[in-house]
């Protein structure tokens, strides 16, 4: 997946439309990718699952901010 397809996970997610954001995360298997999978697990409410993605994109899960700080940090870290 390209950096492309994550800011367009990520703009879906923004604008609340989960199931898309999920499915665009779903089909990456870099670490960008993972992290958003945990972003939006997060979010759901699912700890368990966030965490196991959390550590697959090699992040510390119990130092984790706030979904929006997540969120921020995340979008910082893109390629342009």
């Amino acid at each position: 997946m390209t950096p492309t397809s994550l800011r367009q996970a990520l703009a879906h997610l923004r604008a609340g439309q989960w199931t898309e954001a999920h499915d665009l995360a779903q089909q990456d298997n870099s670490a960008l990718g993972a992290w958003l999978h945990g972003i939006l697990h997060l979010q759901e409410g699912d700890l368990e699952n966030a965490e196991y993605w959390f550590g697959r994109a090699r992040r510390d899960f119990r130092k984790r901010g706030t979904v929006e700080q997540e969120l921020a940090a995340f979008e910082a870290a893109l390629p342009l």
